[in-house]
């Protein structure tokens, strides 16, 4: 378990601060992440990597010369947030393009694709690899819908010794693909890791049995097994790597880097014991094992359990892995040391004018702050209920990454109507809040859709019915255009869409508004209920679909409680 903590919603920022301030040698902070403190050449290109914090050294510990120039680093075992990323890349930026790499997860599939646009849109050249090494995440088929585990690190170091050998961004992007395609791993687990502050582990393993396939952000393995012996699990691990050779390689006569990975809590004197069988079954199966690797690389808290990453090498590829590395977690052969950059404090925000706005749009304002805060709350009453169904099949941060999101856009919120602002400016404040400081898909994803609805109020005039039926509507629109679910997914979208649909007909009815909205509410509560039937298609519970059957989905639930909330309060402020 984790034992040491403030507050646990605070957790992953001050981890970063003390990181920082031990590193200093390596890394600077920047908004939203670390990039390195030492002098990059002009021109060469920046590999940036990223994702939720909880798997120390990824990310951050990675950073450094003959690796990646910046970390995008997240909250717990969530994705960290477009405009964390955008800062991240901002301060990498050497003048050569930006290319992003990080595990195949749907939050940060959403959140750094829209930072790359962004970037492409100001004319910086980006490009993307993400990593789907776990073999157990998907059927070979299905190799795009893999997930990224320990394989991280073969795909980021490639990437970024190609960047120090002064390849361009479109060959950076060629190798690293290449590096991916030859990576393959598994996972196993003896038992599940635990939050800061959370009573329980996201997942268990009974006692004397072993998890097969699992996630390193607590998704429960997709296999159990009994615990075997150390020389039974190096077979078990073996063999399922060597059933699954990348296309184009022969493994006898091949040349591979073995990493045994330890998730957390399994001792390295374990793990020794284990690769001692592992190197033995590799050479009689005529594999040469270069550099092999037995250590922490991609940890999931406190989980005890362990993955073998093999990656099968070419001649460029182990050129490329012999590139010298220094970093505060990881070293490689000797580098020279570069130069000290001037300790630029980091870019302060950009501060925005509050638009002009009549009074009926400041009168309307006040209850757009209201609505928001009432958000708040009722994220706060749910916050434990919430990370529990999401542990089921997922990795158990819903919760915390609603609270962490809507007091932010609560506080936002709350200032920006304090200044004066108009209805729409209110809610876009606390949109953006939103999507910042939770990340994730569900910070984006709510991000989007108050955005969407802050586009239809405007800050001038009071906002009729049709107008926040129009906004939802196209927040829906918004959020299966972004996020890709439909209904049926078990996702959100499974609440949004009879929300939006009830909403637009009571509206075009002749309902008033807090009438129009608590029949939607009622929709969206009985939709959110149903998912609890339905095997999930998309996101981290995907792969762990059976799991969740009888357990509604966690986004739609919260969506549901979320509208149900703020129907109660428009009908207190239509009966007053």
């Amino acid at each position: 378990m984790t034992r040491i903590w403030n507050d646990p919603a605070e957790f992953a920022d001050e981890m970063i601060a003390g990181f920082v301030a031990a590193n200093e040698r390596y890394v600077r902070r920047v908004s939203g992440g670390v990039v390195r403190s030492t002098v990059v050449p002009t021109g060469q290109v920046a590999v940036v990597v990223g994702g939720g914090s909880g798997h120390y050294p990824a990310f951050g510990g990675l950073v450094g010369q003959g690796l990646a120039h910046g970390a995008a680093m997240g909250n717990l075992f969530a994705s960290p947030s477009t405009q964390q990323i955008l800062s991240v890349a901002k301060a990498a930026d050497a003048g050569a393009g930006v290319f992003f790499t990080y595990g195949n997860y749907a939050g940060d599939v959403l959140n750094f694709d829209a930072a790359q646009d962004r970037l492409r849109a100001a004319g910086v050249a980006c490009e993307t690899v993400t990593v789907t090494d776990d073999i157990f995440s998907a059927r070979p088929d299905e190799k795009q819908k893999r997930r990224g585990i320990a394989g991280d690190l073969t795909v980021f170091r490639v990437a970024a010794a190609a960047a120090e050998a002064g390849y361009p961004l479109t060959e950076v992007a060629r190798v690293a693909a290449l590096a991916n395609e030859r990576t393959r791993s598994i996972g196993v687990a003896f038992s599940g890791c635990t939050l800061p502050g959370a009573p329980e582990p996201l997942f268990t393993v009974p006692e004397g049995r072993m998890a097969i396939g699992l996630g390193i952000h607590g998704e429960p393995g997709v296999d159990e097994t009994d615990i075997p012996t150390a020389d039974g699990l190096a077979e078990l691990l073996v063999s399922r790597l060597l059933d699954e050779v990348p296309d184009g390689v022969s493994a006898d006569g091949a040349r591979a880097v073995p990493i045994l990975n330890g998730l957390g809590s399994l001792k390295y004197e374990e793990m020794f014991v284990v690769y001692r069988r592992i190197a033995e079954l590799l050479a009689d199966a005529g594999i040469q094992a270069v550099d092999p690797h037995v250590g922490e690389y991609c940890t999931s808290f406190d989980m005890a359990g362990t993955s073998l990453t093999l990656f099968w090498l070419d001649d460029e590829l182990e050129r490329l892995w012999d590139t010298p590395v220094d970093t505060p977690a990881y070293r490689r052969g000797s580098v020279t040391t570069a130069a000290r950059a001037d300790a630029a404090a980091d870019e302060p925000a950009e501060v925005t004018a509050i638009p002009p706005a009549d009074d009926e749009s400041c009168a309307a304002a006040t209850i757009v702050a209201d609505a928001v805060a009432t958000i708040a709350a009722t994220v706060d009453e749910h916050v434990d209920e919430l990370g529990r169904m999401d542990s089921i099949a997922g990795d158990g941060d819903h919760g915390i990454g609603m609270q962490r999101g809507s007091h932010a856009a609560r506080d936002a919120a709350l200032t920006a109507r304090d200044a004066g602002a108009g209805a729409e400016t209110v809610l876009v404040r606390a949109a953006d809040a939103w999507a910042d400081k939770a990340g994730g898909t569900s910070g984006a994803l709510w991000g989007v859709i108050l955005t969407s609805l802050a586009g239809k109020l405007g800050d001038s005039g009071t906002p009729q019915p049709a107008d926040v039926a129009s906004g939802v509507a196209a927040g829906l629109a918004a959020v299966m255009a972004y996020g890709k679910a439909e209904v049926g997914d078990k996702t959100m979208v499974d609440a949004l869409v009879p929300f939006s649909g009830e909403l637009t007909r009571s509206v075009d009815a002749g309902a008033d508004l807090a009438d129009a909205w608590s029949a939607a509410a009622d929709a969206a509560t009985r939709a959110a209920a149903s998912t609890a039937d339905l095997l999930p298609r998309l996101g981290r519970a995907r792969t762990h679909g059976q799991n969740s059957v009888g357990t509604p989905d966690p986004g739609a639930h919260s969506l549901a409680l979320i509208v149900t909330a703020v129907g109660a309060l428009l009908d207190g402020n239509e009966r007053n």
